[in-house]
């Protein structure tokens, strides 16, 4: 089959992802939820605009990248030269990010036709990347659009004539990687991806057409700089307790008789548990997670140690802690209970990793089924802002030793 055509359709196969790419992540944010909760975005809005706009709660990135190329066999040029680059990113919902970049690469003549000369490209593109979690090691496949320059110029030996042309083209690519996260907000990517583009050069380095698809394979690793989080919302506060009414006082009663000889005294009560050794902590969602995510970020684990960890060491009587994530009603139900289930679990196994027992943690999700505050209308910033104390991590005593006295 002739090549342009399988590039024509390759090309015309990528923009079809790529719109199912930003079709899906709507669906995904309707269905499955966010960091909120998820979003449930009401079919009643009047702009396409803020419903595009409250779907972008992922944190921006920058990305200086590295890697090698390693060049079509039809340009006759070395394999493996280095290419650098730099890509801005976005996490748009839990299982879609997108990239867009600028690289750069060149790779000397390599062909007994040619004295010397060099092959380079830039590429300028869009990525549309499936993420398979938001875990701290994620692995993505991607694909994308965009344009390229192809600049050919090599020296002709006798017998040969120069091989020189520089062509702008459709760009297209398709690609697997990684991501793992080293803190809140620097982490690493790499990547291997196929990109092809149209070259063009004189002197036969084609044949008669000058004209041809070319497939080069490129290796890129990049650090990823993170900014524009959700901001941290510091929240430790004991969650209030119902006060109860004060009953009216009893109306006087008339006396009727004189009152009884004083009674013997009881035997003292058994002694009972002590007060809690700590008070109930709840700690804001923000506080100790990243958008949709079930990690415990830095700033979480200061709070944890200062809260948790070093009371728990200092109290061994206290027997069982209780662990309860909340979610806030946007999104559905199911994600919601799922979610915080796993924010619960990731709490513990924090606790765990900084001496705890595991026999002396219990979690559990409590959903939206629990919330301290309500909101009305549907998801926009406002709400999100309102509906923020529902969305929590509480920690409490469950069980406790009393003290001998």
């Amino acid at each position: 089959m002739n090549r342009n055509y399988v590039a024509a359709a390759v090309a015309a196969a990528l923009m079809t992802m790529t719109g199912m790419a930003v079709a899906d992540d709507a669906s995904t944010m309707s269905s499955t939820g966010t960091d909120t909760g998820a979003s449930d975005t009401a079919s009643t809005d009047s702009s396409v605009g803020s419903r595009i706009g409250n779907m972008f709660s992922g944190p921006w990135y920058v990305m200086p990248t590295l890697g090698a190329m390693y060049t079509d066999r039809q340009l006759r040029a070395d394999d493996w030269n280095a290419n650098y680059g730099i890509r801005i990113g976005k996490e748009l919902s839990e299982h879609w990010d997108v990239q867009l970049g600028l690289t750069h690469s060149q790779a000397d003549e390599d062909s007994r036709r040619y004295s010397g000369g060099r092959y380079k490209q830039t590429l300028l593109g869009i990525d549309a990347m499936y993420m398979f979690s938001r875990d701290r090691f994620r692995p993505f496949l991607l694909a994308g659009i965009g344009m390229a320059n192809n600049n050919i110029h090599y020296n002709g030996t006798a017998g040969f004539p120069n091989a020189d042309g520089n062509k702008n083209s459709w760009m297209a690519n398709v690609g697997v990687g990684a991501q793992y996260d080293i803190s809140d907000r620097i982490g690493l990517q790499a990547d291997v991806r196929q990109v092809y583009s149209r070259s063009r050069a004189n002197g036969g380095l084609f044949g008669s057409d000058r004209h041809d698809t070319t497939g080069n394979t490129y290796l890129n690793v990049g650090l990823i700089i993170k900014f524009g989080e959700p901001q941290k919302t510091a929240a430790v506060e004991p969650t209030p307790e119902p006060v109860a009414a004060a009953e009216p006082e009893p109306a006087p009663q008339p006396e009727t008789k004189p009152e009884p000889p004083p009674q013997p005294a009881p035997p003292p009560a058994a002694v009972g548990p002590d007060e809690p050794a700590f008070k109930k902590v709840a700690i804001q969602a923000e506080v100790l997670f990243d958008f949709n995510k079930a990690t415990v970020k830095d700033a979480g684990k200061q709070l944890l140690n200062s809260e948790v960890v070093q009371k728990m060491k200092d109290n061994p009587q206290v027997e069982l802690l209780l662990i309860t994530g909340h979610a806030d009603r946007i999104g559905s139900e199911q994600y919601n209970q799922k979610l915080s289930e796993r924010r619960a679990e990731a709490v513990k196994q924090y606790l765990v990793g900084q001496g705890i027992d595991a026999q002396r943690l219990h979690t559990q999700g409590k959903g939206e089924s629990e919330p301290v505050v309500q909101c009305n209308g549907s998801k926009n910033a406002k709400t999100i802002k309102c509906l923020q104390p529902n969305r929590r991590v509480v920690l409490e005593i469950e069980a406790q030793r009393a003290s001998e006295k």
